[in-house]
């Protein structure tokens, strides 16, 4: 069980975008993530005319690393660590650090 899900709420505690928050869209390479209105770049794209997509400058979210990223709580407005814990049906979920309160999926 991977402690970043795609769909969590996350917030950048490192690099350009420190301090922005997110929603993960998917996972790539089991340690990079791509969060969605988080490390923009700048690419020069062609136009191709059999897809119809117009060529230009766009602006394309990359990966960024998971160690640069936190779970956001948004019962204490702060980012948080996450931890997992078993439950009576012996089923692991994820709980945050700080409370233990349970990370709805």
């Amino acid at each position: 069980m991977q402690k970043l899900k795609k769909g969590d709420d996350v917030i950048i505690i490192a690099g350009k975008d420190k301090g922005k928050r997110g929603t993960v869209l998917r996972i790539e390479r089991i340690d990079y993530l791509i969060i969605q209105g988080i490390n923009i770049v700048k690419k020069h794209q062609k136009p191709n005319p059999t897809n119809g997509s117009a060529g230009g400058i766009i602006g394309k979210e990359m990966p960024i690393h998971v160690s640069n990223v936190a779970i956001y709580n948004f019962n204490s407005k702060k980012p948080d660590r996450v931890g997992f814990k078993l439950t009576s049906e012996n089923n692991k979920v994820r709980i945050f650090k700080s409370s233990g309160d349970l990370i709805e999926p």
